[in-house]
């Protein structure tokens, strides 16, 4: 089991999606670090960050819908990066399109969820992914 902090980037457009997510991750593990950001191009700021020594996260939570950069370009991005391309992706969207599917897994999301509409079914679905990714999953050295 990870014994460290976890660390989320949520990386998500929709002020109410991003509040209810970190209200079940605040409920799931109170002193959580969970980090936001409302576009593609600030998410991709973040790499700029963490080659200059800031904390990079367990896992990433992304949309794929955002203004700015799109989540598959962020996807490819994070993907393609010599250093960062081994942090956990979840793909936390509404799209339930074959090519989005499709295209996310290619370019190397570990995971894609949808989001559940009703409150309680989208609640355990974070409850869930924080569970599997910050107390589960072993990560590399």
């Amino acid at each position: 089991m990870n014994i460290s902090p976890c660390h989320i980037l949520l990386i998500e457009d929709n002020p109410l999606d991003a509040d209810l997510i970190k209200r079940a991750i605040q409920k799931a593990e109170p002193g959580i670090v969970l980090e936001i950001a409302s576009d593609g191009e600030e998410a991709l700021s973040y790499l700029d960050k963490w080659e200059k020594g800031g904390p990079t996260p367990t896992v990433i939570l992304l949309d794929l819908k955002l203004p700015k950069v799109s989540g598959l370009d962020v996807l490819h991005r994070l993907k393609t990066h010599p250093v960062y391309k081994l942090l956990p992706v979840v793909v936390l969207t509404s799209s339930n399109e074959v090519f989005d599917i499709r295209q996310a897994y290619t370019l190397g999301a570990n995971s894609y969820i949808l989001k559940a509409i009703d409150y309680d079914q989208f609640s355990n679905a974070i409850s869930l992914i924080h569970r599997y990714w910050c107390g589960l999953n072993i990560y590399p050295e």
